[in-house]
């Protein structure tokens, strides 16, 4: 006999629509949706009136730092924390030892997550100035994109050899994920303040060495390759409000060639935050100004903004605490990206329906995911149960990152995860990890 839950009396949120109605649940998929269902069998009743129900968060980008990085965090522990905050699917980026370049780097990350993960789980597969052929030959149900790092990366991973790069583009069919900052302005900058200070250059200047002139250049050098090549462009975390311009809203999701992606972060600091928070919210594109936040909102309101994501990206405290140049970009976010967005975009009068679009219903459709990312009868129970009126405090002791900081430590957020659902199992329940992984390889409809 299959598992059997029933969920009663939840509001659910799934394609702009509110309502209260129950959900069945038979083994890894949602059997039936109706305003009232009565089962005879057994059944796993569960009364969830009063509370939220939406689909998953599908975290489009995140990094969890395995193989070879496992001292900041991995896959085991980064998805643990991914479910406790709601993203019940993740596509992780190729920046790892060894980069995720080839297809047997690929495929010891895929084995990896399938016994380790909590959450569903995809891979990028990474761009360099060398490996076209690697890129041509690997299997495109086995990855969720590709991913380019046209500024800021290590190792191998940085492509700018501009022929390789348009190569790239005219010779795949599928979203081509772009980091964009432009390497040399970024560099000429940095110069300029290491004669300066040193090595030690007071944080408030990164988004000065990491500015507007270096996203812009760089995310519209992207935008006019797509459109030449034809490409399928995603523009990963756009941090400036002069970036927006970039984007169309004319058409529909599904129709669009190029889309574009924000990140909580982005949408909850600004540089005023650098006076307490120091290195903490260094990150790559850099926080900037109250007025780029507040466009970044505008956008996710008016749809240029099309995904909302966490760039999760751990490091541990020591590695944060280092002076400027020496100091690694990013920081953890799994945990608290849901709640920390649904609380900020109150601010701005955007609705739960809106931000349910971009964290769930977008990326299913950007990346051609497959019956994941809404609610509806003959999906995968990817769903998760949010309480709007019972605020979460951040706390060391309620953290699930390996790293064990936050830079949201002593934030207090008006909604708390109340349940996290994977493939019909509760993995995530009241403040605690319930089930052991239950993560498994997204389907792609291509």
């Amino acid at each position: 006999m299959s598992n059997k839950i029933l969920i009663k009396n939840a509001r659910i949120i799934n394609e702009g629509t509110s309502l209260i109605k129950d959900i069945l649940i038979e083994g890894l998929i949602i059997s039936k949706i109706d305003t009232e269902i009565n089962v005879l069998s057994s059944v796993n009743i569960i009364n969830a009136e009063g509370l939220t129900l939406i689909p998953g968060m599908i975290d489009d980008q995140v990094h969890f730092r395995e193989p070879g990085l496992t001292h900041k965090g991995d896959i085991f522990s980064e998805s643990r924390a991914a479910v406790a905050g709601g993203v019940t699917s993740f596509i992780e980026m190729p920046n790892t030892i060894p980069n995720t370049t080839n297809n047997s780097a690929l495929n010891e990350k895929i084995e990896i997550a399938k016994s380790k993960s909590f959450a569903n789980f995809s891979f990028m597969f990474g761009g360099t100035n060398y490996n076209l052929d690697d890129i041509l030959s690997v299997d495109d149900n086995n990855i969720a994109g590709i991913k380019l790092f046209l500024g800021s990366s290590t190792g191998n991973m940085l492509i700018d050899n501009h022929k390789v790069i348009e190569e790239i583009f005219r010779n795949t069919k599928l979203p081509i994920s772009v980091h964009c900052e432009d390497e040399y302005i970024i560099k000429k900058n940095l110069i300029n303040y290491i004669n300066k200070y040193g090595d030690d250059i007071p944080i408030d200047l990164h988004p000065e060495i990491r500015n507007e002139e270096a996203c812009y250049k760089s995310s519209k050098f992207a935008i006019e390759l797509a459109k030449k090549t034809d490409a399928r462009l995603n523009v990963f975390h756009i941090s400036t409000a002069k970036e927006l311009d970039l984007f169309d809203n004319k058409l529909p999701l599904r129709q669009k060639k190029i889309t574009s992606e924000a990140c909580a972060h982005h949408l909850w600091f600004t540089d005023k935050d650098y006076k307490l928070l120091g290195t903490k919210i260094k990150w790559n594109p850099a926080i900037k100004t109250e007025r780029d936040k507040n466009e970044l909102w505008n956008a996710v309101l008016n749809d240029k903004i099309d995904i909302i994501a966490s760039d999760h990206s751990p490091h541990t405290i020591e590695e944060k605490n280092r002076f400027y140049t020496k100091c690694p970009s990013g920081g953890p976010m799994v945990q608290h990206s849901i709640i920390s967005i649904l609380t900020e975009s109150k601010k701005y009068n955007i609705g739960i329906e809106k931000i349910v679009e971009k964290i769930s219903h977008n990326p299913a459709i950007v990346f051609n995911i497959k019956k994941r990312g809404f609610i509806k009868e003959g999906y995968y129970a990817d769903i998760v149960l949010i309480d709007t009126k019972k605020d979460y405090n951040v706390t060391k002791d309620s953290l699930l990152y390996k790293c064990n900081w936050s830079p949201f430590e002593g934030q207090t957020f008006d909604s708390s995860i109340f349940m996290t659902f994977v493939n019909g199992q509760i993995v995530y329940d009241k403040g605690k990890i319930v089930s052991d992984p239950k993560g498994k390889q997204l389907i792609f409809d291509r």
